[in-house]
């Protein structure tokens, strides 16, 4: 994500690559908190090619999906075909995405470091308003020490995540996971080697 200036045409250009620029299995921390993802419904936030997505409807969970490149579009629609899953892939960018209030029982969002402080907290709030009472909510992150890997993510300080960060925007939540850590990653060529990370995993009273 090195460039912000037309990030669309960016990662269309990216995402027209043949291999899959992230891989094709899921994110690994979003495996660890599988056993905290409930029954129904889920929502992949800027899911890219699809892995994340494709995962999720593997569990059984009814899946919707969105980015705003075409060409991860057809890549994971191809993913999900290959592998006899149904996800609703959506081409859309996050502020015109239709966000439906209280509609699901999971949300997911993997590396969608792409906003700017002030565009991350009407994001965020997005994000929780969409969310089921008694859902969950995750969501993995690069923390600033990503800065000196260089192995993937902005490469820009204030579009990374730390603990205060989270606590502040979804401290009214559960929180069931929130770690800081390092950890070698291998998730296609887009993010690999070792990395400054950030998990977590938070659920919604139920009212």
């Amino acid at each position: 994500m090195s460039t912000f200036q037309n990030p669309r045409h960016t990662w269309n250009q990216r995402f027209a690559a043949a291999h899959y620029v992230f891989g094709e299995a899921p994110n690994a921390y979003l495996q660890t908190q599988a056993a905290h993802l409930v029954t129904g419904t889920a929502l992949a936030v800027a899911d890219g090619e699809g892995r994340n997505g494709v995962w999720l409807a593997q569990q059984g969970l009814q899946v919707d999906a969105f980015d705003f490149s075409e060409n991860a579009i057809r890549k994971a629609k191809a993913m999900a075909s290959g592998r006899h899953v149904n996800v609703n892939f959506v081409c859309s960018d996050w502020q015109s995405f239709d966000w439906k209030p209280a509609h699901y029982d999971n949300v997911v969002g993997i590396f969608f470091q792409f906003a700017t402080a002030e565009e991350r907290t009407q994001l965020f709030a997005r994000l929780d308003a969409s969310l089921k009472p008694g859902g969950t909510l995750i969501i993995q992150g690069y923390t600033p020490s990503q800065l000196n890997y260089n192995t993937g993510g902005p490469g820009k300080l204030d579009h990374l995540y730390d603990e205060a960060l989270m606590q502040d925007a979804f401290g009214h939540l559960e929180i069931l996971d929130l770690r800081t850590y390092d950890a070698e990653i291998t998730e296609g060529t887009g993010h690999k080697g070792m990395s400054g990370l950030l998990g977590l995993t938070a659920r919604k009273a139920i009212d």
